[in-house]
């Protein structure tokens, strides 16, 4: 999993860092869509309605171009099936990224998990422990989760 990330970190994310460009909304990209293939994959029952999610959130927040969504999709994809720790990921992520892009992250986790209707355990606990991992205090982390309801429709249970 991480290979692929550092790769598209090393391509993408450096050469801007070394231009004093805006480095931390790549990071962000790259964050979120492997996350979200993993929070996909959580439930073991991969619908085109989080599929769908997972593009309409990247395509919305980033605004990236056909081939960028392809590109970001298809290395997300391949790195969350590859997925064994969290822990080197969400470094990167933390070294890359603000207390608000982490938080975003969380939120777009929350809208994956529950844009099917129903939050499963597995999901709950990938959720939590990222979480833990980026460092996100509990009234973001459940603010989040509130926005994520709102915005997914998922009735509080």
């Amino acid at each position: 999993m991480i290979a692929g990330i550092k790769e598209f970190f090393t391509q993408f994310i450096e050469p801007q860092i070394q231009r004093g460009g805006a480095a931390s909304d790549h990071a962000l990209q790259v964050a979120t869509a492997a996350l979200l293939f993993e929070m996909m994959r959580m439930d073991d029952q991969l619908t085109e309605v989080e599929k769908r999610s997972i593009t309409d959130t990247l395509r919305d927040q980033f605004g990236l171009d056909c081939l960028q969504l392809e590109r970001l999709m298809a290395l997300a994809e391949q790195e969350a099936h590859q997925a064994t720790d969290y822990f080197q990921f969400t470094s990167l992520i933390n070294k890359a990224c603000d207390a608000s892009q982490k938080i975003r992250i969380i939120e777009n986790l929350w809208r994956v998990a529950m844009i099917d209707g129903h939050l499963d355990a597995h999901e709950l606990h990938l959720v939590g422990r990222v979480g833990n991992l980026l460092h996100i205090g509990h009234a973001d982390f459940v603010g989040a989760k509130q926005r994520a309801r709102e915005a997914t429709g998922l009735l509080q249970k």
